[in-house]
């Protein structure tokens, strides 16, 4: 039986493998960026009144604006891929064209040790966890070949 790839988190990113991209919002009136998407209907800058927030894909790519891991189960609603919880990284990456940054996991394989601030990422889909019918899919970072650290 083929599953269902579906997103863990709906809409707050595309799933395309090729090109999967966040979906954010941005102000009409005075263009800040806004992620994850909001049910308001206002801006969140306080020296706007703008009340109009567009759709609007972001960034794929960043830089590493600080890292950790998680060696700990998180709590609930995480689900815990498998039996038991194996430790992943996390990274906070600056999208500097929206000026936000954003957490997410790093892909699998990649550790703390391998991470340096500054060091460019881009945006992949990969799977959270998986149950009978579906893999539910989440956006993770993974280093840019060939790109360095800070």
């Amino acid at each position: 039986m083929t599953k269902t790839r579906v997103p863990a988190v709906e809409g707050w990113f595309t799933s395309d493998p090729d090109r999967p991209a966040l979906l954010g919002q941005r102000c009409a009136a005075c263009g800040t960026y806004v992620f994850p998407p909001r049910d308001r209907s206002w801006c969140p800058n306080p020296g706007c009144a703008g009340r109009q927030l567009d759709e609007v894909e972001l960034s794929r790519r960043g830089t590493v604006w600080s890292y950790t891991d998680a060696r700990y189960q998180p709590p609930l609603p995480y689900v815990v891929p498998g039996a038991e919880h194996r430790p992943f990284a996390l990274a906070a990456v600056e999208l500097a064209a929206e000026g936000l940054v954003v957490m997410g996991q790093v892909v699998p394989g990649v550790s703390v040790d391998d991470l340096a601030v500054g060091a460019p990422v881009e945006l992949v889909v990969d799977t959270l966890y998986e149950d009978d019918e579906h893999t539910y899919l989440v956006w993770k970072w993974a280093p840019v070949a060939g790109g360095g650290g800070a």
